[in-house]
Parts: structure tokens; C-alpha cells; sequence
């Protein structure tokens, strides 16, 4: 039996680092745009290029909106790392606005935003046979590997970042520093 139908949101927002947009992600991104008006999709660590960063905001972006398959209802907003809690709190707040619910899986932002929005975990938006148990680390692992990340992600996800030669340069870039960080 399919559960009840949840409300409609008007506003909806949610920070990730997405890099890259796997298919968990996809799934979310999907349950956002379909729970509310509007979905207000933060990109973290936008100012950022390292080993679990190691996408540019554009490149990110072009990734969600694949992902999103010509949902109008997204908007997606560059969220930076500020190396300081509080400041960052202020900034989200800032950028989003007032929210009917801010989704997140990261306890320590949680704890920030919980005087400021209703707040859930990704998971409760996703319905269970949507759920994929993938993450970023994952796809980046394989990718440094040179493995199958492909089927980790969307197909035109893939597609881009084949065609951008995004692997590759994540491999030069990132492959050893990545691949050394899961030595025990």
C-alpha cells in the first residue's frame, strides 16, 4: 500500500556538496522539487576545489539540473564554506529566507539551523523504494579508481562528466589523494 500523499510545501531548501550528483542525490532533488513550490537547493562548499570538492559550482550545477530533467521549480544557490558555524548559520539564512522545511543528513548543520527552520533528514522525503544507499565518497572512490562510478550516478550525469573529461581531470587532480585516504 503507497503511504498518503505528503503536503505541498511553498519553500523547501537544502544544502548538500552534491559532487557529484549521484543517484541518492537524484532521488532527493526529485522528492524536494516534488514537495514543494519552490526548492531552494544549496550547492556547499561552492568555494571550494579539493579531493571531496572536486567540482566547480558550475560543473555542480549542470549536474543538478540533469538530474532535475526540466523541473522549473528549483533554484539553485552557491553556498560557500565560511570556517565558522555561526557565520555560515547567518549566511544560509540569509540566502534562503524563511522556509517551510530545511532537509538535511549533516547533524552539525542541523544543529545550527534548528532554531531557525522545521527541519528533516533526507531520507524521510524520499519514499523507501526510491532509496539509494550511495554517497559522494563512494562515486569518488571509483572514479579514482578508474571503476564503475558510472552506474552510481544518472546515465546523463555520467555522460557529462565522460564528455567535460571530468574523470580524468578528477584523477589527476584528486585519484591519489582520494585513494590514500581510505588506507587504514
Amino acid at each position: 500500500m503507497a503511504p498518503p500523499p505528503m503536503e505541498r510545501l511553498a519553500r523547501i531548501g537544502m544544502v548538500a556538496r552534491w559532487k557529484p550528483v549521484h543517484l541518492g542525490h537524484a532521488a532527493v532533488l526529485r522528492a524536494l522539487c516534488e514537495r514543494g513550490v519552490k526548492a531552494l537547493i544549496g550547492v556547499g562548499s561552492s568555494n571550494r576545489h579539493d579531493e571531496r570538492n572536486p567540482f566547480t559550482y558550475e560543473e555542480t550545477t549542470d549536474m543538478i539540473r540533469l538530474a532535475l530533467a526540466g523541473r522549473t521549480n528549483a533554484e539553485v544557490i552557491p553556498v560557500p564554506d565560511l570556517g565558522d558555524g555561526p557565520r555560515w548559520r547567518a549566511m544560509v539564512v540569509d540566502l534562503f529566507g524563511p522556509l517551510d522545511l530545511f532537509v538535511t543528513a549533516n547533524d552539525y548543520v542541523a544543529s545550527l539551523l534548528a532554531g531557525d527552520y522545521r527541519l528533516v533528514r533526507p531520507v524521510e522525503l524520499v519514499a523507501e523504494h526510491e532509496r539509494v544507499a550511495i554517497d559522494g565518497s563512494m562515486v569518488r572512490r571509483d572514479m579514482a579508481r578508474g571503476g564503475e562510478w558510472r552506474q552510481l550516478v544518472p546515465p546523463e550525469v555520467a555522460e557529462y562528466i565522460v564528455a567535460k573529461g571530468l574523470d580524468v581531470r578528477f584523477r589527476r587532480e584528486f585519484g591519489l589523494r582520494t585513494l590514500a585516504g581510505e588506507a587504514p
